[in-house]
């Protein structure tokens, strides 16, 4: 249980800096749903959401951080019946099936999977050390794991999800201690593969076949934006536009011309970012940016300093995976990376992002607050 010390432990700066990032977060997803009748549902509904995860965040400091990683492969099992719930039961919107109702709450699977894949990765490692690094060999076990919910992703189809599940794993396979050889032929393995794509067309074609159309459009239209402008590089070019117009200091609060108008798609959830550019300009959203990388980097201060192998790795996947996600986010947003549907953490309106965002970085105060204590 708590007890006074481990609050006086508690980094209540990272605590300031997570509810500096949600505030934002509402105040954009209110300009950005806002209606001629006021407030959005979607708003309140966002407003619900963060408590709840507030409440999650300090709830994760009860149990010690080992508690978690014993049950780290049930978490990740579970994980995985939900994703196989979807492709039966679940709910289809914008093409893919990823959502699962369960009464009145409907989440999504795919995001709980992404943390409890970090965990199961974890304690795999943790429990099997190698002083010289793994080999490839040495890498089946975790394969298998990545790839299970990696393909049940990928069937619903949510390639942004899958991409994020892939990188984090291969970022928390590195920090268990990957062999530099295995590194090198792992990159060599990709080129040859990217080779391939290019040179051969039967391969060319079967990759780029196994897409869904509206991710072949996605990628074509990342290349070359101009080619769809009003299709598939519309989503990208209106917000190249929003993060453009705000300029320094922006257009002002709910007075930006692209999600006002609603030009921009998506403007509450993966687009966000444009949103608060647009309305604060280079000054807003640099602010927001500083406020993730200092977040960011008392993580990787909280991995650095855990107590265990087990603490190193479940903090630093966490701030892998966190990373991840604002780079990718922000990427979408500025156009130098492809439109993939990824969440910006803490910030995008999304119950099931946000639940899963704070039960992450619970578990990274459970890890910062215990490195203190001399015993479990």
């Amino acid at each position: 249980m708590l007890n006074q010390r481990w609050f006086t432990n508690l980094p209540w700066g990272m605590v300031s800096l997570v509810l500096a990032i949600a505030g934002i977060g509402l105040v954009a997803v209110y300009s950005a749903t806002f209606t001629t009748r006021g407030p959005s549902p979607l708003f309140f509904k966002q407003v619900i959401w963060i408590c709840i995860g507030i409440v999650i965040m300090f709830l994760m400091l009860i149990p010690d951080y080992h508690t978690i990683g014993r049950y780290a492969y049930i978490f990740y099992a579970g994980s995985i019946i939900l994703l196989i719930l979807v492709m039966v039961f679940g709910r289809t919107g914008m093409g893919a099936q990823r959502w699962l109702a369960i009464g009145p709450v409907v989440f999504q699977p795919s995001e709980f999977a992404k943390l409890s894949i970090t965990l199961a990765l974890a304690r795999y490692f943790a429990e099997d050390p190698k002083r010289d690094g793994y080999e490839l060999k040495d890498l089946a076990v975790p394969a298998i794991m990545v790839l299970v919910p990696l393909g049940l992703v990928l069937k619903q189809p949510d390639l942004g999800t899958a991409l994020m599940l892939l990188l984090t794993s291969s970022l928390i396979v590195i920090l268990a201690g990957l062999h530099l050889r295995s590194i090198m032929i792992i990159l060599l393995s990709i080129v040859l593969v990217g080779a391939l794509f290019f040179l051969l067309s039967p391969v060319r074609h079967k990759i780029w076949g196994s897409l869904k159309p509206y991710q072949q459009n996605r990628i074509k239209a990342f290349i070359d934006p101009s080619s769809d402008p009003l299709g598939s590089g519309y989503h990208a070019n209106q917000s190249k536009i929003a993060v453009g117009s705000g300029q320094i200091t922006g257009k002002g609060f709910r007075k930006g011309t692209q999600s006002q108008m609603a030009f921009l798609p998506e403007r509450h959830t993966d687009f966000i970012f444009a949103v608060i550019a647009e309305e604060s300009g280079l000054v807003g959203s640099s602010v927001l940016i500083v406020l993730y990388l200092v977040l960011l980097l008392v993580g990787v201060d909280t991995a650095k300093n855990a107590k265990d192998r087990l603490g190193i790795l479940m903090a630093g996947g966490i701030v892998s995976m966190i990373s991840l996600y604002v780079f990718i986010n922000v990427g979408m947003a500025v156009g130098i990376v492809p439109v993939v549907g990824v969440p910006l953490p803490l910030v995008s309106y999304g119950g099931t992002s946000v639940i899963t965002t704070f039960l992450a970085l619970g578990l990274l105060l459970n890890i910062q607050v215990r490195r203190f204590m001399l015993f479990y």
